[in-house]
């Protein structure tokens, strides 16, 4: 099971967490809202990443002086070839990697400068993963699978507020041999934002999907991303999904090559590929 997987279920040390954010509706969900203000706060800054792997005698620069901010409550399509360095960077805000030079902050947190138990704890509190392989436990029901994140959580919501969210209130009962890959790959979301991440990022979650099963994938992310107010992060080499973002960022050869803000942003439903 990948780091992000699994410290979604299990426990970490007794590190002091970082302050959270995002508005809380009666419930203890977060209310509905608008599409992000460009002055909305940074939820992340990141100046100059770069990252090398070695490989025997080999360099590999995967990111070359990276800049990049993230604001709250908004969703970002991180778009770029394989290769282009974009999981690289998802995985350096996620706490999994840490960069070669450069600095990267989470609000008022230094992740560069964190330890390995400071970051474990800032994965499993503040950030939920979802990847193209959904890794769930197969002799574990649907509801069960998002109750190990709940059962561990301070605050969660319960499994089947979780898997309703995304459109699955009527298959908590099912094993993941019993569901198509969109459903399974649904209930990975489900796990990933039961215990009200501040952060959802997403590394190619339509990746080994047909294309009407992924915009039932990308829908239930655009819906948590409305209703919770989740700051979100999406990688995908798919161009057309670039549409359903706020923002898009556009990686190439290590470098960020554009960002702009979408003027309006598509429902997955209008998305065509």
């Amino acid at each position: 099971m990948p780091p992000g997987v699994a410290e979604q279920v299990l426990p970490a040390g007794d590190i002091s967490l970082v302050r959270k954010v995002g508005r809380t509706a009666p419930g203890g969900l977060r209310a509905p809202r608008t599409s992000p203000s460009p002055d909305a706060a940074i939820v992340f800054r990141a100046r100059g990443l770069t990252k090398v792997y070695k490989m025997g005698e080999v360099e590999v620069q995967a990111l070359r002086g990276v800049d990049l901010d993230l604001r709250s409550g908004e969703l970002v399509v991180l778009l770029g070839a394989s290769g282009s360095g974009k999981s690289t960077l998802l995985n350096i805000l996620g706490g999994l990697d840490v960069p070669t030079t450069g600095s990267v902050r989470f609000l008022d947190h230094d992740l560069t400068g964190a330890t390995d138990a400071e970051l474990t704890r800032y994965r499993r509190e503040h950030v939920g993963f979802v990847f193209q392989f959904y890794n769930l436990i197969p002799s574990l029901t649907a509801l069960e699978n998002v109750a190990l994140v709940t059962d561990i959580s301070d605050h969660p919501m319960t499994p089947a507020d979780a898997l309703a969210l995304v459109g699955l209130q009527d298959r908590t009962s099912h094993f993941p041999a019993q569901m198509s890959g969109g459903e399974q790959q649904r209930v990975a979301i489900a796990r990933a934002i039961a215990k009200r991440p501040d952060v959802l990022l997403c590394d190619e979650p339509t990746g080994a999907l047909d294309y009407e099963t992924g915009k039932l994938v990308l829908n239930a992310i655009d819906r948590v991303n409305r209703e919770l107010g989740t700051t979100t992060a999406v990688i995908t080499h798919n161009v057309a999904i670039a549409g359903m973002a706020d923002r898009v960022v556009r990686m190439t050869s290590g470098r960020i090559s554009d960002d702009k803000r979408n003027e309006r942003r598509i429902s997955p439903e209008g998305l065509s590929w």
